[in-house]
């Protein structure tokens, strides 16, 4: 089937599953993906200054490899105070972040009696609340853009937390419902219901909210789970409002119910991405973390990708900690190794922003302003976090 290898779009899971069996030749394969990536976005491949900003640690779901959650603990707060959120923002502003990167826990207050009652004490009645408030003050006060990964959201949240951020993102992870099984990596992790996931991502384009999402592979899922979750993802690139497809590896974490799991190779990583690639066609952003396939991360840029996502000169990343985030430099120079150039942008892509009609659709009115000052004409971020390659 030859034929798969020089066309795109395609969302038969059958022929994804064949593309992400290793008996399936691997360098046709990132040709294939290279070639196509190359047609929607030439040469360029894209990152996002940003500072990782954890509002809460605390989660109602239990994934068996996230080390991110944590149970309470005897006198520390439950959640970050708008004043320590603030002065790690000043300090990211400073050092030319433009995306203000909030990532916390799932409704953690549906769980836990300490996280409602710290809410309560500052005036919320829920996380989202509480989120939306800090969002704005950072938005406002230092002129980074928010981007929310709060889990799943109603349509009443997602409007809310829209009037503070720039853009929003959802992990579908995998779309079996297998995962939800005991034992599995899923389990007791109400929010990671498949079909929860995809609302959220519907009731986000209802919105018109710039949206990220994603697959996280190797938790699992077997080939024709992932083949089947590579075409849902396809599917939903075709939504104009999903802005960009994470393919993102399991990395196993000590003291994690899968501290022993095998972890995807980076062929698999490799194929994953292309097959991603060829999936979406042309069009789609894709991105793959950089920080999650050390030493090698310059090979991604042969697979198919045009993103490499957010990476922070002065917050870890909190979901890996093991993993730092590469120097900008090393990561300009394995894009050019690869052949392509490094650019800056802000957590909205260009193509939302760089036209003013286009821009008044996707952002709430408080928010355009700020992302016209900290963008170019071309949509990219402006100013110290800009980084074009010559």
């Amino acid at each position: 089937m030859r034929p798969l290898l020089t066309s795109s779009g395609i969302r038969d899971p059958d022929h994804l599953a064949r593309l992400l069996d290793p008996q399936w030749p691997l360098e046709p394969l990132l040709a294939a993906a290279r070639a196509v990536c190359r047609e929607g976005h030439g040469d360029r491949i894209t990152y996002s200054p940003k500072a990782f900003l954890p509002l809460t640690q605390l989660c109602r779901d239990n994934c068996g490899y996230c080390t991110f959650a944590k149970p309470p603990r005897p006198g520390a707060r439950a959640y970050m105070t708008a004043e320590e959120i603030l002065a790690v923002a000043r300090v990211a502003a400073q050092a030319g972040c433009r995306e203000a990167l909030f990532t916390l826990g799932d409704k953690p207050e549906r769980r836990y009696r300490v996280a409602r009652d710290e809410l309560r004490a500052m005036g919320f009645e829920t996380t989202v609340q509480y989120l939306a408030h800090v969002a704005w003050r950072v938005l406002a006060e230092t002129g980074m853009i928010p981007h929310a990964n709060p889990g799943v959201l109603s349509r009443d949240e997602l409007a809310a937390l829209r009037r503070a951020s720039g853009s929003m993102g959802l992990m579908l992870e995998q779309s079996t419902t297998r995962l939800l099984g005991r034992g599995e990596a899923h389990w007791a992790s109400p929010d990671k219901r498949p079909e929860a996931r995809l609302e959220t991502i519907e009731l986000a384009g209802e919105l018109s909210i710039p949206f990220t999402t994603g697959l996280l592979i190797g938790i699992g899922e077997t080939r024709a789970e992932r083949a089947e979750t590579i075409a849902v993802l396809a599917q939903l690139a075709r939504r104009d409002h999903v802005q960009e497809l994470i393919v993102q590896n399991f990395r196993a974490k000590p003291g994690t119910r899968m501290a022993a799991a095998p972890e995807p190779t980076m062929e698999e990583l490799l194929r994953a991405v292309a097959v991603t690639r060829l999936a979406c066609g042309p069009g789609p952003n894709v991105q793959a973390p950089p920080n999650l396939a050390p030493d090698e991360y310059g090979l991604l840029a042969g697979a198919g990708i045009n993103d490499w996502g957010g990476v922070s000169p002065v917050t870890m990343d909190y979901v890996n900690p093991e993993a730092p985030w590469p120097q900008v430099r090393l990561l300009d120079a394995a894009t050019r190794a690869a052949g392509s150039r490094l650019a800056a942008r802000l957590c909205v892509y260009p193509e939302y922003v760089r036209d003013p009609a286009e821009a008044r659709r996707w952002l709430d009115p408080r928010v355009l302003p700020h992302v016209a000052r900290a963008s170019d004409a071309e949509g990219l971020a402006l100013g110290p976090g800009y980084h074009p390659s010559s």
